[in-house]
């Protein structure tokens, strides 16, 4: 299964993009993806919120943070992926 190194949930509702993240998770897990970067966004910060508590609550995902330097920075998580 090839699945993109990205999701962009820019434009999206809450909802909306809490979906698509889980399945996206699962996909990038099963496609043996060992990161993933989840592009939401600067806005109010609200969409990032739910996306890293959504993270975090994953068993699919080890670790998360948000992009650094030349990554995206706060517009920017990056979940590494539990081992296969």
């Amino acid at each position: 299964m090839i699945v993109d190194s990205e999701l962009d949930l820019h434009g999206h509702t809450v909802d909306e993009a809490l979906t698509k993240l889980n399945k996206y998770i699962y996909q990038s897990y099963m496609g043996g993806m060992i990161a993933v970067r989840i592009n939401h966004g600067y806005g109010t910060g609200t969409l990032r919120r739910a996306v890293q508590k959504e993270l975090k609550r994953n068993s699919l995902v080890n670790t998360i943070r948000s992009g650094g330097y030349g990554e995206g920075g706060e517009g920017v998580t990056i979940a590494e992926l539990a081992d296969h």
